[in-house]
This record gives C-alpha cells, structure tokens and sequence, in this order.
C-alpha cells in the first residue's frame, strides 16, 4: 500500500512539473513568402517589439528574420541565476574586440568578449535583466542636438507603453504604468540586500527609484522577470503574437545583404538558411534591428558606409555614411569585500536541495535572482558639471570567483593568474562586489569590416580608456565603493576589503591612486552595453546615420531600428531604451500615435 502512495505521489510531482514547465514552440514559418509589406531584420529586443506592434495592422505583412534559433532550446535562458551560463553559448554571437592599448590588459590578449543575443529576443534573452531607463537629461540632450520627436516628456509615454510594473507605490508617483507586455518585478531574494540598503542610507545617500523624478541615488533593482523566470521581449511581445496570420517568423536566417534598386530604395534582403541562399522583397520598408554590431555591419555589406572603408573591400558605395562610427559602451571595473555572516549569495546556497525546491514550487529564491540587486548612479568629481550621474555602481550579491569551476574567468577572458591572483580564495566564501562603471566615455570607437564575408564578424574597437579622463571616473568611482567598508551596517557584519594585490601594479602603493590608477588598466570589463554605431541626428548632422525618424540619410525605404541609433550614452542599461526606441519607431511607420505625451 506504501509503495502506491509513493508512486502516486511521484506521478503527481511529474505531472505538475510537465504542467508547469513545459515549453512551447513558437509557430515559425518553413517556407518565406516572395513578398511582404515589412521584413525586420533581427528579432531581439527592438525586433519582437517591431513585429508585435506592425503586424497589429492585420492588412499589414510582416517577415521577422533571425540568425540565431528559438529561445526554448536553452533552458538556462528562463533562469535568472544562470544568466552568465549563456554567454559563449550557441545563443550568443560570441563577439570580442580587437587588442586594447589602454584598457583590458588584464584580459588574454587584451581582448573584451562582447556577449550578444543570436536568439529569439536576442540580448533580452541572456543579458541580467534589469529595468533601468537612463536620466531625464540624456533625452533632453537628444532633442537639444537636433533629435526632434526624442525629449524627456515625448519618450517616456513609450516606457509607460510597455510596462507592467508590480511596484505599487512607484505606480502610484505616474513614473510607472501597468498592463502593458511588459513584466518589471523588484528583485530582493538574498538577505544581504537589505544591509546594504541600511549602510547606504547611513552614508547619506537617498534610496528611491531611479527610474522616476531623480536618476542620482540609490535603488533596490528592478527586472524583467515573472514568476521567477525570465520576461524578455521574445515572450513578452513576440510570443503572444505569433498566431497573427499576417507575422512570419523565420530562424537561422542570417541577412547577408540589403538591395537597392537605381533609385536607392530598399526593396528586399538576401539571407542565408541551412546553407541556402533566399531573396524575398518589401514593398514598404525594411528595418534593421540587428544592434549595435549587426546593423551596422550588414549597411556596409550592403554599400552603405565610410566610402573609403567599403572601397577597401570592393564593395559599391550606395551611401557615404559615418556607419560604425561613434560606438560607446559603458566599462566597468570591481572592488570585492568579504563578510563574517551567512548574509550573500554562494555557490553552495545556490546548488542546495532547498533553493531548488523554493524555485520550482513557488517561483522565488537564489536562482530567480542573477544577484545583482542594488544599482547607484552618482555624480564624480569629474562629472560635476553633468546634470546627469556619470558614474554607476552594481552591488552583486555575491563574491566574483565564487564558483569552483572559474565560470567568472572564462566569461570575462581574465588571464588566469589574474583570476587566481584576484579571485582564487573566493570560491563559497561570504561576500559582495561593487562592480562600478563610467555612464559617459569620452573615448569613442568603431565598428569596422573585417572582411566582406558576411559570416566573418566585423571588427570592434571601443577604444577603452583612449580618453584620460574614462580612467579618472573609473578611479573616482572605485574609491568611492572602497570606502563602503566604513558604514557600521557593514562593520557589524565583519566587513573587509579584500587586499589580494594585482600582480601587474605591486609595484605601486597598494590602494593608492596610481595603484588604483593602474588597477583599473587591466581589470577593465564591459557591462556589454554597446551603442551609436548608426548614431541618429538632425537631417544636416554629417555625424547622423539615421534622422529623428530612423531613416537612413541618403536611401529611401530602410530604417534602423535598435541601441545603434543612440546619439549619446544612456546614463543606465540599454535595454529598457531600446525597447522605448522600438514602441516610437513602430508609431513612426504607422503613422499613428497610440500614446500621449505628458507633463512631469
């Protein structure tokens, strides 16, 4: 009779994990159509939101293509403590740069990996999830350098748009919305959160949300996550549309070339399936959403570019363009502490039969978090003059190196004895890291032909820290986060910097500037926040490769549509921006306003 009850017991366990963790395949399409009204290119973040809103149009047809495949095949996707699991993995496009010389050079051969979604929902499918808008100032800026349409008060209704934020009380300011697609939850699962927020507060700094009348602070993080699970735009905005009979999706079909005809209009794109080329044509326009290496690498492929360059590659110059100039990405570098209490986040915690069953039976705990759960953004010495922060601090809940199988070393391309040196006697020890990165780079790069093969990725070069004045905010910014330890909330809890030395600079003073100074060089690690390369701005702006419409000067029938587009840098993320940019530009092509504009 035992042995019933048992079995019972297990088949009713089977059926509610099925039930409740079955996946879904999207309805893709086999064989494209000749033919369609719109064909986006890219189906990340910008892209699922384009083919959601275009083809609520049911006249309209709409062909949303895709290098990458379907974002169920990875299961690591939906859980938000695995997120860094996905980077060089099949969904990732594994891009790195090009050899730094003043950044990265604590790094195998200098070299950054830029992770990027090559996937349904593309970066919103592996990146850390977190809400976060940037500073009222940045799109005044943009509306003040010729960027008509793109102010403060004429972007945010797109925000509100998509949001669904379970924050009550930041509903309630008008900063926030619900009902849209979009899933914004607060992240607090690991005890050591609270702490924090206590230590910042004895610090003299406010604690409230970032996203709303004030972007200096501090704020307990928000993200895309429901239920536990990851909420990237691919289930928030393109699953629920893939019924429309008027949506095609196609996987693996990775765009070589966009066509023009004697008038300079785009009518269609060439892609690559299963080793086989296809044509298919638009009839009213084509949208790159490819990001901020895609788009601009598939425009020069197609003619469109700095003449020279393209020359270079006997490619024919359609439009001479400042295409993959202006790339700015935020860098960042970390400070790590230890603690005497059982307040963080470690590897042990995370792999525990109770962390487990939490997940699966109430959709909360260690592994629905990626750890990150506080972000700052202040003013420097060196920014005083900004109206925005410039300067941005992540508080992971957990030591860098924690993980005995060096997951932190691989990802981030440290050179081992840097690892070792640094991280080495972390692994399942107590303790937090402030990541802290520069919101505003002077230093600008590139994003460059490495060959005319359209399966070769392009050459990237952010130039990282050729501006001398990236490394004094870096400097500033990390001693700042060094002198945390002093909070009492933090000394009750045995709270110390820990003095590992990196070998490189031993020869400085440790923790002195020029140590500091030094450090920064070589533990130098991108956010992965890539932007600018089609930079918009007004119609007459010899720096602009799209106008405040996103049409690409020069051509008709083409827009782009992404991070790429961003004129300045977001002080914040770029993927709640992006997602904002794509609610505007399919307005745009429409030529409707679904959203009006409002006073703050």
């Amino acid at each position: 009779m035992a042995w019933k009850i048992v079995c019972s017991i297990l088949a009713l366990l089977v059926a509610y994990f099925y039930l409740k963790f079955r996946t879904f395949s999207y309805k893709l399409t086999e064989k494209v159509d000749r033919n369609y009204d719109y064909i986006i290119v890219g189906a990340g973040t910008a892209g699922s939101v384009l083919a959601n809103r275009l083809s609520e149009d049911k006249k309209t047809k709409v062909l949303l293509l895709e290098a990458g495949g379907e974002d169920t095949k990875n299961a690591f996707i939906d859980i938000p403590s695995k997120a860094g699991l996905v980077q060089l993995s099949n969904e990732d496009w594994q891009y790195r740069t090009v050899p730094q010389k003043h950044a990265c050079l604590g790094l195998n051969n200098q070299r950054s990996f830029w992770p990027r979604g090559k996937v349904l929902g593309g970066s919103s499918s592996i990146n850390m999830m977190v809400y976060s808008r940037g500073s009222r100032y940045d799109y005044e800026e943009w509306a003040a350098n010729g960027c008509e349409g793109w102010s403060y008060e004429e972007v945010v209704p797109y925000f509100l748009k998509s949001e669904d934020n379970h924050n009550e009380n930041y509903v309630r300011s008008g900063y926030h919305s619900i009902g849209g697609p979009l899933t914004v939850t607060d992240l607090h699962e690991v005890p050591l959160t609270d702490v924090m927020q206590t230590a910042i507060k004895e610090l003299g700094y406010d604690i409230h949300d970032l996203n709303g009348k004030s972007s200096i602070g501090f704020m307990p993080v928000q993200a895309t996550v429901r239920n536990g699970r990851r909420w990237g735009t691919a289930k928030a905005f393109l699953r629920p549309a893939m019924d429309r009979g008027n949506l095609h999706v196609a996987v693996n079909a990775h765009v070589t070339k966009v066509l023009f005809n004697k008038e300079k209009e785009a009518f269609g794109v060439r892609f690559m399936r299963n080793g086989i080329p296809h044509t298919v044509n638009a009839t009213k326009e084509i949208i790159l959403a490819g990001g901020t290496i895609g788009s601009p690498h598939i425009l020069m492929l197609s003619g469109i570019g700095p003449k020279e360059h393209l020359e270079e590659f006997n490619i024919s110059v359609i439009a001479d363009l400042p295409v993959g100039s202006n790339l700015q990405d935020h860098l960042s570098t970390e400070v790590s502490f230890t603690i005497q209490a059982p307040l963080s986040l470690t590897n042990p915690k995370v792999k525990s039969i109770t962390t487990l069953l939490e997940y699966y039976f109430l959709d909360k705990g260690y592994l629905s978090t990626p750890a990150n759960e506080i972000n700052g953004h202040l003013k420097t010495q060196s920014g005083a003059a900004y109206q925005y922060p410039n300067v941005a601090f992540t508080f992971l809940m957990r030591l860098l190196g924690g993980d005995s199988q060096k997951g932190g070393m691989k990802s981030s391309n440290l050179q081992e004895k840097v690892y070792t040196a640094l991280y080495g006697a972390n692994v399942d020890q107590e303790g937090f890291t402030v990541i802290v990165w520069n919101l505003h780079p002077k230093s600008r790069g590139t994003i460059r032909l490495h060959s005319s093969d359209s399966f070769d990725h392009p050459d990237i070069d952010p130039h990282y820290l050729e501006d001398p004045e990236d490394v004094k905010t870096l400097v500033e910014g990390l001693k700042w986060a060094m002198g945390l330890e002093k909070a009492s909330a933090l000394q009750r809890i045995g709270t110390k910097l820990t003095n590992r030395i990196l070998p490189q600079c031993s020869h400085h003073e440790p923790f002195s500037d020029s140590y500091i100074e030094c450090y920064v060089k070589h533990i130098s690690l991108s956010i992965y926040h890539p932007m600018g390369t089609c930079k918009m701005g007004a119609s007459d702006d010899p720096t602009g490769v799209v106008d405040p419409f996103l049409r690409v000067k020069g051509v008709k029938k083409l827009r782009v549509v992404d991070a790429s587009i961003i004129p300045n840098s977001i002080s914040g993320g770029i993927y709640a921006p992006t997602i904002m940019i794509a609610e505007k530009a399919a307005d745009m092509i429409r030529g409707v306003k679904t959203v009006s504009k409002i006073d703050f």
